[in-house]
């Protein structure tokens, strides 16, 4: 894609702060970080988001993620990270080339996330079924 900012780093065509590389994935720090040592598991070959991405290449993202996690935490002095997708623009996507997030965590970083809140047991058995009708 001509105008993908991560087929330009995969290119070389901007430069990034390589972690790891191989024949399909390429790890790279965010420049814009939500916590020292955020980083981006991409696969190399572009492909718009998990729902594009051939399964045996998002497999390879974990496993490369299995690979880079600890040492991730261990530069940023984490006991612990959130691995996530955004997919699609409603979820906070907004650059649409696959890219898996590593974000170092810890409970004193001051980040929050969303909270559940209890739902009516018949909400969930009828958006169950509701699902189960998709698949």
């Amino acid at each position: 894609m001509d105008d993908c900012i991560f087929c330009k780093i995969v290119s070389g065509e901007l430069p990034s702060h390589k972690i790891y590389e191989d024949s399909d994935i390429l790890v790279f720090l965010d420049i814009n970080p939500v916590n020292p040592g955020h980083t981006m598991v991409i696969p190399k070959k572009h492909y718009n988001d998990l729902l594009d991405i051939p399964t045996e290449l998002a497999a390879k993202c974990v496993e490369v993620t299995k690979k880079v996690a600890p040492a991730v935490m261990k530069a940023a002095d984490v006991d612990a990270f959130h691995f996530d997708i955004n997919n699609g623009a409603g979820a906070g996507q907004i650059i649409f080339h696959t890219h898996f997030h590593i974000q170092p965590r810890s409970k004193e970083d001051g980040l929050k996330l969303w909270l559940g809140t209890p739902t009516d047991q018949d909400k969930l058995a009828k958006m169950a079924e509701s699902i189960k009708k998709e698949l």
